[in-house]
């Protein structure tokens, strides 16, 4: 049993009207079901329309955000490397940072970063509250 279908009058270009016929002489379809497919097609092209203008707007003010944020970030922890740098060449007990002390200093911070990335892999944190370690218990 076929579904109920409601029918509809409506009026063409002519030019319209042509590609219409043409398209219905093939014997596997008709101009209700070109019509029919066109109108669904038109109907799902238009709420994917409203999607992008309800939230396109706001998803491209959070990528926007984020780039912020990833900059942000990367600010940040080259001033945070710097700083570690600059303390290790500072307590590596030698009054003037010559090539050896900054050897040392490198030695240092390649081992502070190795630590840095220890920690991230076992889930522990120096701040905050990842497996109790510093932070507020």
């Amino acid at each position: 049993m076929k579904p109920h279908r409601i029918r509809h009058q409506f009026l063409l270009e002519p030019a319209l009207s042509e590609k219409l016929e043409t398209l219905s002489r093939n014997p596997s379809t008709t101009k209700s079901a070109i019509v029919a497919k066109a109108v669904e097609a038109f109907i799902e092209r238009r709420g994917e329309n409203e999607l992008d203008n309800r939230y396109g707007r706001r998803l491209d003010r959070l990528s926007r955000d984020l780039d912020h944020i990833r900059t942000d970030v990367e600010v940040i922890l080259e001033s945070l490397a710097l700083f570690i740098r600059f303390s290790i060449t500072l307590h590596s007990h030698t009054p003037v940072p010559d090539r050896a002390t900054q050897a040392i200093a490198q030695e240092r911070f390649d081992k502070f970063v190795e630590q840095v990335g220890r920690q991230i892999a076992s889930g522990k944190r120096s701040l905050g509250n990842g497996n109790g370690n510093g932070g507020e218990g």
